[in-house]
Order: C-alpha cells, then sequence, then structure tokens
C-alpha cells in the first residue's frame, strides 16, 4: 500500500517509491538521504501538522509536514496473524 509520510502510523516501515516536487526539493531530500528505493521507518510525527521524524540509515530525520506530504512509500505488509502479536 503506497501512502504519503505524514498517513504512515509510528513504527512503520517501508521504501520510499515517489518525491513529488520540482528538481530543488528532490535535491534538498537527496541531501537528507531521502530517496527512491531508500528504506525508511517512521519514528513519530505531531499531531496538528507538524513534523514527522524517520530513520533513514540509522539516524533520524526530522521532516516539515507539506514535505512529507510529497513523499510517498510503499508501507511493508505485516501479517495479523503472526505468531507473538
Amino acid at each position: 500500500m503506497e501512502v504519503s509520510l505524514v498517513d504512515m502510523k509510528s513504527g512503520q516501515t517501508g521504501v520510499i517509491t515517489k518525491v513529488r516536487g520540482g528538481a530543488n526539493f528532490s535535491l534538498k531530500l537527496n541531501q537528507l538521504g531521502l530517496r527512491e528505493g531508500k528504506r525508511i521507518k517512521k519514528i513519530s510525527s505531531v499531531f496538528n501538522r507538524g513534523p514527522v521524524t524517520i530513520n533513514v540509515d540509522n539516524y533520524q530525520v526530522a521532516v516539515g509536514y507539506g514535505k512529507a506530504t510529497r513523499v510517498l512509500v510503499e508501507v511493508d505488509q505485516v501479517e495479523e496473524n503472526s505468531p507473538g502479536r
């Protein structure tokens, strides 16, 4: 399932599939280590349009709400009936 960073739940992991924006926007995210094909984990987000904190390459990055809405992620599916849940 493909969702934006904002729509991911805390603790979910996935792979960035698309960055919707111009060359400068993509360049800024690329400098933070956020590019298509990167595996990420959402750490947290602030309730009312605040920044989204994610883990990429073993470090944490905070991305503003507006930017986070333009980054699409293919979320890993976890079986609901898996042992230990």
